[in-house]
Order: C-alpha cells, then sequence, then structure tokens
C-alpha cells in the first residue's frame, strides 16, 4: 500500500473511532448462536448483574459450541474499505444522547458489520437490573458512499461492536470495541495504538490460534454525573466460555478494571490472561525491515515486568525473521505491559500517524494469580498494519474442562504507566558490528548499547564508578564498559558479544549498572538470535 494511501486509510478508519485494523484482530472468533438462557431479542432479562452473567456463562461453557454465522446481505459482505469507512453512526442516534439538561457524560456509538466484522454482537442497555436488547434500526446510519440503502437492509441486521464517548469531547471516542474479543482506549493524547483482548488461547503455538468472541455486551446506564461507565460481555469460543465487567474510567490515563470468569469446555494448552497486541516493525534495536524514510515504526518499543519480588524488567521488542518466543517465570507478579517508551517525534518523523503519541498499556494484577510466567510472542511483519507482537499471563495451573477460574486486574491506557521503577530505566537500545574502532577485526562480534536515564543518578558524584553487570546464555562478553551521557542525563553501557560458534538459535542477555554493590537501573533483558556464518562480515 502507498504510504500516501495508507495515511488516507488509517485517517478513515481512525474517524469510525480505530486506527488501521490489523491482521490479528481482523481473525473472526466462532459463536453468534443465543447462548441457553439468554432472552430473545426485545425481551428484559429479570434481575440483571455479573452473577446472572456468571451463571450464563457456566450454562453456555456445558453445552456444545456452536459456530457463528457470517452471512451478510450480499451488498454488505461486498464493501471495500471505501465503501466501509463511508458509514457513519449518527449522532442523535447516540445511546444516552439527549438535550444538555438531560444528557449524562457518557454516550454509545455503534458500529455497522461489513468488511472484517461478519458476526453480529448483541448489545443490552442495563436499567435498574433489567436488561433490553438494543435493535438495529438502519435509520442509525448515514450511508454516504458506501453504495448501501437503508431501507433495503434487514431489520435484524445487528451491529458489529461500538465505541465509547465521554462528555469532555463527544467528537473524540474513548475506547472501542470490536472484532473478536479486541478493544482499545485512548488516554490524554486522544491517540488509538496497541489493543487489548479478552482472551489468548493457543497464540503462538504450531497450529492455527483459537480467536474467542464477544458475542453479547450489556452497558448499565450510568448516572449523570458518573464518571464511570460499567460493561459487561459474554465471551464464548470452542475452547472457553466467559463472563466479564468493565469499569471504564476516562482520564489522562484511562482506567479500566476487569473481572473475567472463565468456563472451559475443554483444557487449554496455552491460556493468555489480560493479552496485549501491538505492532514493531522497526526501531533503533532492530533495523531488518528500514527499508522506510522514518527513522523508526512501531506502536510500542518494549515489555515491562515488575516481578513478585520486585525487580523491574525491561525487554526490547523486535521483528524476527520467524516466530520468537520468551517467557519470563514468576509468581504473583505486579505488573506488565506493553510500552510506547520512545515520545520524541524526530525519532519517528511521521505527522500522519503520529506513532510518539501511541499509549503504553499497563497491567496490574488483582488477587492471587500464583505461578506462570508473562509470556512474549514476536512474529516477522513486513508492513506496519500487522500486528506481530503479544504478551500475555500464562497461569501455570493448567484450566480444565468443568472448572470455573477467576481473574480480576486493571487496565492503564496513557503516556505513562501508573508505576515506574526506582532505579534508571532503559531509553534507548542499539546494537551493531562489534569491535575496536581503528583496528582490523581478527572475528565477528555483535555490539549492543544501552542507554539508562533517571533514577538516582543525579546523586552520583563525578569521580563515581558504576560496574555493568552482563551475563549471556552463550558466548563470551567483551570490551565492555559504562560512563556518564550527558544527552539523556544518564549512562551509557556498552558491550561486545562473541558467539562460542557457528549455531543461530537465540541467546538470551541481562545487564544491569551497579554501583557499591547496589543496583542503580532495572535490568535490561534481551533475546539476540546470532546471524549465519556466511552473513558474519568483517568489513
Amino acid at each position: 500500500m502507498h504510504r500516501r494511501h495508507f495515511a488516507r486509510y488509517l485517517a478513515a478508519f481512525t474517524a469510525l473511532g480505530l486506527q488501521a485494523p490489523k491482521v490479528l484482530a481482523a481473525a473472526a472468533a466462532r459463536s453468534n448462536e443465543l447462548p441457553p438462557d439468554l432472552p430473545p431479542p426485545g425481551a428484559a432479562a429479570p434481575g440483571f448483574d455479573y452473577a446472572w452473567l456468571k451463571g450464563l456463562a457456566r450454562s453456555l461453557a456445558a453445552v456444545a459450541y456452536k459456530p457463528p454465522s457470517e452471512v451478510l446481505p450480499p451488498e454488505v459482505a461486498a464493501l471495500d474499505w471505501d465503501q466501509y469507512q463511508a458509514l457513519r453512526f449518527r449522532d442523535d442516534h447516540a445511546l444516552w444522547a439527549g438535550d444538555a439538561q438531560s444528557q449524562g457524560r457518557f454516550q454509545l456509538k455503534f458500529f455497522h458489520l461489513g468488511l472484517f466484522f461478519k458476526s453480529a454482537v448483541r448489545l443490552h442497555e442495563v436499567v435498574q437490573g433489567k436488561a433490553r436488547e438494543l435493535a438495529y434500526d438502519p435509520g442509525m446510519f448515514d450511508y454516504g458512499k458506501s453504495g448501501l440503502q437503508g431501507t433495503k437492509l434487514p431489520r435484524d441486521l445487528g451491529f458489529a461492536g461500538f465505541r465509547v464517548n465521554f462528555h469532555t469531547d463527544w467528537r473524540s471516542d474513548v475506547a472501542a470495541f470490536l472484532g473478536a474479543s479486541y478493544f482499545r482506549a485512548v488516554g490524554g493524547e486522544r491517540q488509538y495504538g496497541l489493543s487489548a483482548r479478552g482472551l489468548a488461547i493457543d497464540t503462538g503455538l504450531n497450529r492455527p490460534e483459537e480467536f474467542p468472541r464477544f458475542t453479547d455486551f450489556w452497558f448499565e446506564r450510568p448516572a449523570r454525573d458518573a464518571d464511570l461507565l460499567t460493561v459487561y460481555a459474554l465471551l464464548d469460543s470452542p475452547s472457553v466460555a466467559g463472563a466479564y465487567r468493565f469499569d471504564i474510567r476516562p482520564g489522562d490515563t484511562l482506567v479500566m478494571d476487569v473481572d473475567a470468569a472463565l468456563y472451559p469446555r475443554r483444557p487449554v494448552e496455552r491460556l493468555g490472561i489480560a493479552p496485549l497486541t501491538s505492532m514493531f516493525q522497526y526501531g533503533e534495536n532492530d533495523r531488518r525491515r528500514a527499508d522506510d524514510w522514518r527513522p523508526e515504526v512501531h506502536d510500542s518499543d518494549g515489555l515491562a515486568l515488575c516481578t513478585g519480588a520486585g525487580e523491574w524488567l525491561w525487554r526490547p521488542l523486535t521483528n524476527p525473521a520467524g516466530l520468537r518466543y520468551s517467557a519470563f517465570t514468576d509468581d504473583n507478579p505486579r505488573g506488565f505491559g506493553l510500552l510506547q517508551r520512545d515520545r520524541a517525534f524526530d525519532h519517528y518523523q511521521d505527522d500522519g500517524v503520529f506513532y510518539e503519541k501511541r499509549p503504553s498499556l499497563w497491567v496490574t494484577p488483582k488477587g492471587h494469580w500464583g505461578r506462570g510466567a508473562v509470556e512474549l510472542i514476536e512474529l516477522p511483519t513486513d508492513d506496519e498494519t500487522n500486528d506481530n507482537i503479544v504478551a500475555f499471563w500464562h497461569p501455570a495451573q493448567p484450566l480444565a474442562a468443568g472448572e470455573e477460574r477467576l481473574f480480576s486486574y486493571q487496565l492503564h491506557w496513557g503516556a505513562q504507566p501508573p508505576v515506574a521503577p526506582r532505579g534508571a530505566q532503559v531509553v534507548a537500545t542499539r546494537t551493531g558490528l562489534g569491535g575496536v574502532v581503528g583496528q582490523k577485526r581478527q572475528y565477528w562480534s555483535q555490539r549492543f548499547a544501552v542507554d539508562f536515564a533517571g533514577g538516582d543518578f543525579s546523586l552520583l558524584g563525578p569521580d563515581a564508578v558504576l560496574e555493568p553487570v552482563i551475563t549471556a546464555s552463550r558466548g563470551t562478553v567483551e570490551i565492555t564498559s559504562a560512563r556518564p551521557l550527558a544527552a539523556v542525563r544518564g549512562w551509557r553501557a556498552m558491550f561486545d558479544l562473541r558467539p562460542a560458534d557457528d549455531r543461530t538459535d537465540p541467546v538470551e542477555l541481562r545487564l544491569f549498572l551497579r554501583y557499591q554493590g547496589r543496583p542503580m537501573t532495572e535490568t535490561w533483558t534481551y533475546q539476540w538470535t546470532p546471524p549465519p556464518v556466511s552473513e558474519r562480515r568483517l568489513f
């Protein structure tokens, strides 16, 4: 796709409430049949609450899974991108819209079916404990140049998803749920970027990934002066049914409190809790696909973790040549997230999509999550419209058929995560050919340069000496150094890694800076894949 065409494509989709659709987000999930005990369209569900929804999910998991219907009217199924983006939800039909005196602080607007979104979701409003389904009406949409005629569309067509608007700016949405179990939100910079999902199943295995789907949503009507919106969702897939509650509080950092109750139909090999999905095409540490005029292209530049023991880790993201898998084993993690730490425009130079404004997303677990691992899946991509990064919590205890498993956590969407390490943070990672400038290379090695900033560096005197503590799972570490770097008001650590052999399987690296026996920084961790011997040129 031509760069200018992509910018127009992106701007159009943003007007609908999302950034450009991603490959992973476009994957369809499997269930659209009415689950047992769900009232038929138009009927109210008496006594609706989260307990009722959990009971509904449990009963759904006890019956055979039914795949969804993806049959659309031919004219809707035939919509191309330009036609689909011409569809507009009419502002005067927004849920809870009214005059200035009666409307509250939230409005909901709905997405039309078509393009990637072929399975309808059922939407309901909850008032005083009773749920009422919201019926599709072609009059809710302005069809513009889409080629559709609303009067000829079926009255029971349904919706693809919804977006949330807040009273501070009715023109811009603050969250959107669209496609499988994907959803997004924005903080004060009002820029969509990475996505979250309700659940990940078998991501990165040697078989097709399973994409659970939110089949139904319930919106609890908020009080006029409420600054919190509660949304419930029913999830279904061949392996798992689930009930979800989202408490959404817009702000400079938008906060979502999530409760999930999972009811498996069958065992799940790789369960992903609080899954995050992002894009990394290239950056300062990995320029494998850097054939673009822009210096960097990514929605997120690293995975951050705070372990149960309180250690802070930073793993820069990469765009590998093949699937790359990493697992960070832990017990009761304090938090993890995919972050966009680099927020300088001149590092991206993209005045169309503004990668420096993409939100970071931090997960704060609630309660006892036990043993497990934060897992990171990195996939190759040649296109910035394809998500290729997935991170989630994988519990050590397998999910067994017939059980109930509960998870609660908080999601923070914004420029900065709600917590940060006390020590200095990694602000840049660079790699290149190793060796000593001016001296002929006798063998091939890889150079790593890691910049740290913040923490207690300001307390160090001019004669302070920091020790770089470096470990490698294979190979020889050499030419190590650590020195002040005034440009970032921090320190730069550098080292070369000389491969021990001709192997090309990944090498695990770790680095932090220490002063008088005390760590001064978070721990930089990196997975590096040595190139084949034929590519180890000495120049």
